[in-house]
């Protein structure tokens, strides 16, 4: 199966407009589509949000049998739907079904004016699903038919941020195996990378799996069951079973766009300042400078290809589940190891000295 990137990142919410404003005014993000009773859908309301190569959809409930309704009385506001650009979603469908997957949506053509947009779904992990996007005609129509577009101009706005580079996914204990051995299977993934993290008598562990094109990329974490409940434990509790953690979105100029998005109102976690001190004897010299990084509180790990920036969000999500990752690679592929060790220790040390 081809799978040639991330089309759209879809998240259900309790209120589309009030999600839009946050992430416009915070992220950069412009409204460039809208659905709802004005354009003749009746049972939803939906906005589409653009920066760079990142769309967002924002879907909130007008009736109690949408399944945004359930959604977020189940999890609250978080993304239900990962889509993926393929050259023929029909085909991707059939085969995505005929591999085990769990029909969601049959194929739909949404046309107009000469722009056309086939549409279908599987469902992929929890209450998250993919939603198969063949794209002819003008790329700027979202889904013809059904959803107005919005007059806009990206360069009358900040571009902070381009493109989706991963998705994080916490999963229930003993699913993780069974997690990458569907993706594998039914969308044609490879694992590309693993790391087993134990933090004092915490401990989880991920797998990394990516798509042949390497422009869709999933990290998947489990907690492990015989150390202390973590985050992963809260998370899942909070959340109410699998789901997205976080996405990671990114950027050429990490230390530029942290203190562009602080001055929007996004507000990042503080890393200690011991992380930066021991930070030599880890890895060799970082490509960016070191009062840079200590500066924005971006951390750095590497892999055999190059190095790796990246930086959390605090969470605004009111059960304190789902975050943002802004991320700038240099060459690197995957994520290093050691550097969410070396975070959680820094922590510990810091708070044990105070």
């Amino acid at each position: 199966m081809k799978i040639e990137a991330v089309d759209h990142v879809e998240f259900h919410v309790g209120d589309a407009q009030q999600s839009a404003f946050y992430l416009c005014t915070a992220f950069g993000f412009r409204v460039c589509g809208q659905a709802g009773p004005e354009t003749g859908r009746v049972d939803s309301r939906s906005l589409l949000l653009r920066q760079g190569g990142v769309d967002v959809v924002l879907t909130s409930a007008l009736t109690p049998d949408h399944p945004a309704a359930g959604y977020v009385s189940r999890h609250g506001d978080g993304v239900a739907n990962i889509a993926f650009r393929v050259p023929d979603a029909a085909k991707a469908f059939e085969t995505a079904v005929a591999r085990g997957a769990t029909p969601v949506e049959e194929p739909v053509v949404h046309s107009q004016c000469g722009t056309e947009v086939v549409t279908a779904s599987v469902l992929g992990f929890g209450d998250v699903a993919h939603r198969f996007v063949q794209r002819t005609g003008d790329p700027a129509e979202f889904l013809p038919g059904t959803m107005d577009m919005i007059a806009d101009d990206p360069e009358e706005s900040e571009q902070l941020l381009h493109t989706v580079d991963h998705a994080a996914i916490c999963l229930p204990a003993g699913e993780l195996r069974p997690t990458v051995a569907f993706y594998e299977k039914v969308f044609g993934f490879g694992q590309i990378f693993e790391e087993f993290i134990e933090v004092g008598e915490q401990a989880m562990d991920s797998k990394v799996v990516q798509s042949s094109s390497g422009k869709v990329t999933f990290t998947l974490i489990e907690p492990v069951t015989d150390r202390r409940p973590g985050q992963i434990d809260t998370f899942l509790a909070r959340h109410g079973g699998a789901g997205v953690q976080h996405l990671a979105l990114l950027t050429d100029d990490i230390v530029s766009a942290v203190p562009a998005l602080e001055a929007r109102g996004v507000t990042f976690l503080d890393t200690p300042g011991s992380y930066y001190d021991e930070l030599g004897g880890r890895l060799k010299r970082p490509d960016l400078r070191l009062e840079d990084l200590r500066r924005t509180n971006v951390l750095v790990d590497q892999d055999h290809w190059g190095q790796v920036f990246q930086i959390f969000t605090q969470s605004m999500h009111v059960r304190k589940t789902f975050f943002w990752e802004v991320i700038d690679r240099h060459g690197a592929r995957t994520f290093g190891s050691g550097n969410i060790k070396a975070l959680y220790e820094a922590v510990a040390r810091e708070k044990a000295m105070a």
